[in-house]
């Protein structure tokens, strides 16, 4: 498995979305599914508080058990969790991050990640708290999810105001930025990715597949297939099934076939074409995904297989 890196973080290029974990599948189907991913050399799990109301985090301690130190642990703060409100403030990360050290049952956080911007609070006291969080040592490198590119000069500029980038100055910088990329949702070309080439930070992209779409499961004037995440989500399904998107679909496959990969395949292939993209989070429910999901790690597409892919599903 090759690994890119987040900061001082070096992770697997394939990492795990953990959002499954105690929401749609158990502790028993956690463990195959980590069991599968660490027999695959996948060493990066990200997760989040919110994810099944803090169940995930504790799952995922379970399951890893004692080989936690082979991995590097992602989770997040600031969305709302058990009835507790959104925030960013210096108070609530001191008291979430407690929170998930214990669920997690670990010492350190190795990736701590702000879930959603708070305009409530400046972003300069959310990373002095993180600072202070690295000089303990219950974080190692803390980035940030659904920022813009002009949000993450702010947090450059907001680090650097309280001492300068080097936490040993007092002040701290975001190593990565989590949004939403994919085939079909190519929003954050260019504003944010040149933002993280010119910051250095690490892109991961969420929903690499679309919701499910680009796994060639759901097609035209087909209903979601029960059990997927669009057949349990009328509503969503309805939103994303569209004609233009299938569509889209249903063109990348024939790209996909001729050049002798699958849909899947060409989906992370594209991400990781990408140098600031450090790894491709995909959630699993089976050990099959898992290693339907490796199997793409050594993927390159051709300048012409570019060039069509452009043609289908323009930035």
């Amino acid at each position: 498995m090759r690994t890119r890196r987040i900061g001082s973080l070096e992770v697997s290029v394939i990492g795990i979305g953990c959002n499954n974990f105690g929401a749609r599948i158990d502790a028993a189907a956690t463990d195959a599914v980590v069991a599968a991913a660490l027999a695959e050399g996948i060493n990066f799990f990200d997760t989040a508080d919110i994810y099944g109301d803090g169940r995930s985090e504790e799952l995922l301690a379970k399951s890893l058990g004692s080989r936690r130190d082979e991995v590097v642990v992602a989770t997040k703060f600031g969305s709302p969790v058990a009835g507790r409100p959104a925030g960013a403030s210096p108070a609530y990360v001191r008291r979430a991050v407690e929170d998930s050290l214990r669920r997690l049952g670990t010492d350190r956080i190795d990736l701590y990640q702000l879930h959603r911007p708070d305009p409530g609070v400046p972003i300069a006291e959310t990373l002095g708290v993180l600072g202070e969080l690295v000089a303990e040592g219950k974080v190692r490198e803390v980035g940030c999810s659904n920022f813009d590119a002009e949000q993450l000069d702010g947090a450059a500029r907001g680090g650097a105001a309280r001492g300068g980038l080097a936490p040993a100055a007092g002040g701290i910088r975001l190593a990565s930025v989590q949004n939403h990329y994919s085939l079909l949702h190519r929003e954050p070309e260019p504003a944010v990715l040149e933002a993280c080439a010119r910051l250095e930070m690490a892109f991961l992209p969420f929903f690499p597949l679309a919701n499910g779409l680009l796994t060639g499961k759901y097609r035209r004037g087909e209903p979601a297939p029960a059990g997927t995440r669009l057949g349990n989500n009328p509503d969503r399904a309805a939103r994303l099934m569209s004609e233009q998107n299938l569509a889209r679909v249903e063109a990348l496959s024939g790209v996909a076939e001729s050049a002798g990969l699958s849909l899947l395949e060409l989906a992370f292939a594209w991400l990781l074409r990408h140098d600031v993209v450090a790894s491709v989070i995909a959630g699993a429910t089976r050990p099959e995904q898992v290693r339907a999901n490796v199997a793409t790690a050594e993927v390159e597409l051709s300048a012409d297989v570019l060039d069509r892919i452009d043609e289908i599903a323009p930035r």
